[in-house]
């Protein structure tokens, strides 16, 4: 099949707007299935893994593919939760287009805006799906008014839903300006719709206004395209994947209008910071993106690949990256749901998937050549984390077996982070909130067999003075034969936020050999790491050890590590100890309507809000700062309060000292753990 033939679309939307259902509809009506799955049902092809089934929503982003009069169309179905909007994100390198689809009765929400957005931002052609334009089509108008305040004027109808929307009305193609339809009419929306593509071509400007000749979808295809990549035109579609009304025009329009590889914009491929071209004409020099990582219990790790140039075969020999060593395609599929297609051959433009090849990961690059060496594909901004779990096996001796599945799980999720916390000993697993989070668990626990205990992770608090104090102690010991004496005088005095540890010796005429110096700093590193009163390590502290005394027999080293530590604790003791927290700074995109009651909890839970932002009607941007120890369940107040159209994310931003309160709770239960 020529790359002129393959279209490459991704679907995208909010939950519940009915992608998933809409794909099935277009697969049967393609003839690509012979049965008319459903989301209830449970067997549609696309949700065909155990947790889509379960939860009745896509979990995983999924490609499929279809013929539609000698068009093949590489369609990828994508998750529409709030909660698993990086699994939709990560797939946008691997398309050309972008089709949002939106539920005529469900109002747009922060996922729809977030999805547009993104796209625009990765130069995809937009179109715009609205589906179940049967269910209430007195809200069908006010949906497209909507559609258009919010993203744009350019948001222009291609049919019409007819006046009892039991079907839909040609307003490109071939118009049928006898028609009746729901509102507007066929002739003003194809007069706008033409008005809007020639504005991008002069000379086709200047034929239509100076002559007033019809032009034909032929005559129109060059500017439409170059309206599509430049977003000055985003076609809007009526569908209803229930009754099928619609899916006929719309498989219509994705095989004649949205464009194939080379109508696109270019992929966002890099090299030393400029962007690489690609030619899909070129034969030789395969270049290929990995864009999705899967495990496959059958079939191993599964890399999904967007092929841009060349071709790979079974028997390939091909690179990742800058690496050196080349590694042999062995299998090589195409995937149709749960269905896998054994291929020969991958040409450009097409979705495939290797089999078993540990070292490709998402967003690895693959080429056949050295001249390719060092071309990466853009990074792509993944929301930040929200929520985060430490995670530790349930069976002790399982650390390592955690340690490698939990790897695999981030692998195939890039929104996921995953973090060893040295200092709490702790292994975190961060993601979008708690479902995002609980799939991920419950993957661990059916796929690889291993059993996890989940918990809140630990806050690193701190401890520092808050005025200068003196400390002193003598160390001594006899047990017959050699015994251990040291005595350390030192005083302390506490230092401006953020500058740390620093230790001065300030002792003279010998009382302290210089030798054991650096015995006394030890044994003052030492409670530094420990804390005096809450088992948190002490910053933001100056120590001067400015006299003691040593014996020349029985001084060790050992003797001026204990009584440096002994000494420096006496001090701190005296030194008006408090614990520090962490304070957290924010920033929400909030539902407009729901600013008072963020506003409200925030403050409610000792946060400061530090400037907020109105970006439109729909949503509003607000700046704050939060100690940590409020953040623990935020992610799940934000959903309730914003009905999960809510984000956040958030960066360390300094410590201060804790309420009252917060310290004895703090020190208490370092006390109870035997601190």
């Amino acid at each position: 099949m020529s790359v002129n033939e393959i279209r490459n679309i991704v679907f995208v939307g909010q939950s519940g707007v009915g992608k998933t259902s809409l794909i099935e509809r277009l697969l049967f009506d393609a003839q690509a299935t012979t049965h008319l799955g459903t989301v209830k049902g449970g067997d549609t092809v696309t949700d065909f893994d155990d947790q889509s089934i379960h939860y009745q929503h896509s979990i995983e982003a999924t490609p499929v593919a279809l013929s539609w009069q000698s068009h093949r169309m590489n369609i990828l179905d994508t998750p529409g939760l709030p909660e698993l909007i990086g699994r939709a994100l990560s797939v946008f390198p691997a398309v050309e287009s972008s089709v949002l689809v939106i539920d005529a009765n469900t109002p747009l929400n922060q996922v729809s805006d977030r999805l547009y957005q993104f796209a625009r931002d990765q130069q995809k052609c937009q179109m715009v799906v609205i589906n179940k334009i049967d269910l209430n089509p007195s809200k069908l108008s006010a949906c497209l008014t909507q559609i258009q305040a919010q993203f744009g004027a350019e948001c222009l109808p291609l049919n019409l839903p007819s006046e009892d929307a039991s079907q839909v009305i040609d307003c490109f193609f071939t118009p049928e300006e006898s028609a009746s339809t729901l509102f507007s009419s066929v002739s003003e929306a194809h007069e706008q719709l033409i008005d809007q593509i020639i504005e991008v071509d002069e000379d086709l400007m200047a034929l239509y206004l100076e002559q007033g000749s019809e032009l034909s979808p032929v005559q129109l295809h060059a500017p439409f395209e170059e309206a599509l990549r430049t977003g000055h035109v985003i076609p809007v579609c009526f569908v209803s994947a229930e009754t099928g009304a619609g899916c006929d025009l719309l498989l219509q329009t994705l095989a004649e209008i949205m464009p194939m590889p080379e109508e696109g914009n270019p992929p966002m491929l890099e090299k030393k910071g400029k962007q690489v071209p690609v030619n899909s004409e070129q034969l030789d020099h395969a270049v290929g993106h990995v864009f999705k990582i899967s495990v496959d219990p059958y079939l191993g790790k599964l890399a999904y690949i967007r092929l841009f140039q060349g071709a790979i075969n079974a028997g390939s020999q091909l690179y990742i990256g800058e690496n050196n060593k080349a590694f042999k395609v062995g299998h090589l599929y195409q995937l149709q749901g749960k269905k896998r297609n054994e291929i020969s051959a991958a040409r450009c433009g097409d979705i495939c998937v290797l089999a078993k090849v540990d070292e490709l990961q998402f967003d690895s690059v693959i080429h056949d050549s050295h001249d390719e060496d060092g071309i990466t594909m853009r990074t792509l901004d993944f929301p930040e984390p929200m929520y985060g779990l430490s995670i530790s096996p349930i069976k002790r001796g399982d650390e390592q077996k955690l340690s490698e599945i939990l790897n695999k799980i981030v692998a195939e999720d890039p929104s996921l982070r995953l973090e060893h916390r040295a200092r709490t000993n702790e292994t975190v697993l961060s993601g979008q909130g708690e479902f995002h989070l609980k799939i991920a668990l419950e993957k661990m626990s059916s796929l690889y067999k291993l059993d996890v205990e989940a918990t809140v992770p630990s806050i690193e608090y701190f401890e520092t003075i808050t005025q200068p104090a003196e400390g002193h102690y003598r160390h001594k010991k006899q047990s017959g034969g050699a015994g251990q004496f040291g005595e350390v005088q030192l005083r302390v005095r506490p230092l401006e936020r953020g500058e740390g540890f620093v230790f001065v010796n300030k002792v003279v005429g010998g009382a302290i050999p210089t030798s054991l110096i650096p015995a006394v700093e030890k044994g003052i590193r030492q409670a530094l790491a420990e804390g005096a009163i809450s088992g948190n390590p002490i910053r933001d502290i100056e120590v001067t050890v400015y006299d003691g005394k040593y014996h020349s027999v029985d001084s060790k080293e050992i003797a001026f590590v204990i009584a440096g530590k002994k000494a420096f604790l006496d001090a701190v003791r005296n030194a008006n100890p408090i614990v520090l927290e962490p304070i957290v700074e924010m920033a929400l995109t909030i539902p407009t309507e729901a600013v008072g009651d963020i506003t409200g909890d925030l403050a409610a839970n000792r946060g400061m809000i530090l400037g907020t932002n109105a970006e439109d009607s729909h949503f509003t941007h607000i700046q704050a700062r939060m100690p940590q120890k409020e953040l623990i369940e935020y992610a799940q107040r934000l959903k309730a309060m914003t009905g999960g159209e809510g984000s956040f994310s958030m960066s360390m931003s300094h410590y201060e000292p804790a309420p009252a309160q917060v310290q004895m709770e703090v020190c208490k239960a370092a006390t109870a753990s035997d601190y």
